[in-house]
This record gives structure tokens, sequence and C-alpha cells, in this order.
């Protein structure tokens, strides 16, 4: 099944619905819970849920050292820094357009430093379709850009260096995931990456946030969405695509996911979308098309 063409072709439309569903995800736990405070609860009940399921069926765990050093890595990298500082920027006064401009250099980058770390070739037609993939997502962000002053973000300085450092980390942690975790169940392997994650997040919680949490339904199924979708289809779809192929190719799927998170906000915040967005959307599926051909 994992190899039959239609689920091939499946796929990278799922991961972009979960995978965009974090924006979405974000906003409404916004108002019920600070956002290190809110990943930290994630990530524990990421990890205890792939702890049980993995004692429950007899997965095998990493063994020796160095693995589950690469595992911790990892962890720390993907869930940690990257999650942990695109977050809290927002929360600080990152405009959302902002962030989601930063978040599209990972596939520039990660087509620039491919040949070099993982050997990966860049050909000129993927290179073709990683700038058109950004072209796009520049478009559909545009309304979320027009009004943010240089003025305004010199005095965000912090949120900005923390998304860009936040950038960095996926695209590296994507690199680290590649090239040392080769093998190994995905299941156990991401449970140590959570462990990891809220053992680094929990203190920083503790020293930049009073760790507010207001328990409704809302936060429950929101937080039920994070785990069970985000943590584990999300997350475990994007290492799953990242060991079947190559991390340029993957990381080109992320240019769907700005226009997938302005469909979702005009459904279910009444955004609206302009035709300058429809065609940035076009563009952006486009140079996802170039750029993950073989």
């Amino acid at each position: 099944m994992l190899e039959s063409p239609l689920f091939l072709r499946v796929i990278p439309l799922v991961f972009t619905l979960l995978w965009s569903s974090g924006w979405i995800v974000a906003g409404y736990s916004a108002r019920y819970a600070d956002p290190l405070t809110f990943l930290v609860v994630r990530y524990a009940c990421a990890g205890l849920l792939l702890i049980g399921l993995a004692l429950a069926v007899g997965a095998p765990w990493p063994k020796g050292r160095r693995a589950i050093i690469d595992c911790i890595v990892t962890g720390v990298l993907l869930h940690a820094v990257y999650l942990g500082g695109v977050w809290w920027a927002v929360r600080h006064g990152l405009p959302a357009g902002v962030s989601g401009l930063i978040a599209g250099l990972q596939p520039v980058l990660t087509a620039l430093f491919s040949p070099v770390l993982v050997g990966e070739r860049i050909s000129p037609v993927r290179w073709a379709g990683i700038l058109c993939g950004f072209l796009g997502i520049a478009l559909v962000l545009e309304p979320k850009l027009v009004g943010v002053e240089p003025q305004a973000l010199a005095g965000i300085l912090l949120p900005v260096a923390v998304n860009i450092v936040a950038m960095f980390a996926v695209t590296f942690g994507s690199f680290y995931q590649k090239k040392r975790i080769v093998t190994g169940d995905l299941r156990t392997v991401t449970a140590w990456q959570y462990t990891a994650a809220f053992l680094v997040t929990l203190p920083i919680a503790y020293a930049l946030e009073p760790m507010r949490i207001e328990w409704n339904l809302t936060m429950v199924l929101v937080l039920a969405w994070s785990v069970l979708a985000l943590s584990l289809g999300g997350i475990g779809l994007y290492l799953w695509l990242i060991r079947r192929g190559e991390v340029s190719r993957t990381a080109t799927f992320l240019y769907l996911v700005p226009p997938a998170v302005a469909v979702e906000a005009w459904l279910l915040f009444g955004e609206t979308l302009t035709p300058l967005q429809l065609v940035g959307m076009a563009v952006a599926v486009l140079g996802v098309v170039l750029a993950s051909r073989k």
C-alpha cells in the first residue's frame, strides 16, 4: 500500500492539509494558552501516546547511545527550536505574513545546501520550480505584507531573528534526519524526539511565560487535533517523506502550505481571497510540480 501509485500521489495533498492546519490551531490556541506552554503539553501528550503505541505493538527502539543522541538532536531542532521559535515570534508581534515568507525560504535553503550536505543534485528545472514556488507564496501572503512598514519590523527585531533561527533549525534538522536516521521504527524515533522537545521546552516556558492554559471544550479539541493530526500525522508523514525521498523535493511541498492556510482562513475566519492570491496559489502549485518532478 505504501508504495502504490495512488498512495504516493495522495500523500503530498494529505501532508499539506495537515501541516497547514497548524496555523489554524495556533490561532485558536492563542486565545486560551501561552504558546510555549501549549507546546509543552502537546509534546508530552504526543510522546506518551507514541510510547504507549510502541510498547503495545512491540516496536523496536533505537539501540546505542549514538542512535538515541541522533533522535534527541532532531527532536530539539524540528520541534523545540522550530515550532517553539515560530509560535513565540508570532505571539510577540511578528506579522503572520512575514513569518510565512521567512518559512518560505526553507525550500530555497534546502536546495542550496542539499548538494553539499547530502549529495543531492538540483536540476535547473527544479531550481525554476523552487523560485516559482517562493514567488507564489509571496503573492499569496501579499495582503498580510501590505502595511508592514520597515519601522515596525525594526521594532520587533528579536521575533524576526527568532523566526529566522527556527527556519534554519527545521532545515538542518531535516538534513540531519535524512543523513543520520536512515533506519529504525519511526514511532519510537519520534517518541524520543518528542521527549527531547518536552525536556528542552519546559524550562524555557517556565522562565518566559506564566504558563497559562484555560481548559474548555475548544482547548481540548485544539489540543487533540494538534497531537493526533499534527504531531503524529503531519510530522510522521514529513519524516516518512524525508526517509523515502530527497530532502529538497520534500521541502518544496511546504510551498503549498500558505495557499492552503489562506483557503482555510477564508472558510473558518471569513478572511478575503483576492484575485492576486488566487494567481499566487496557481504559481505556487506550478512551482511544486516543477520542483518535485523526477
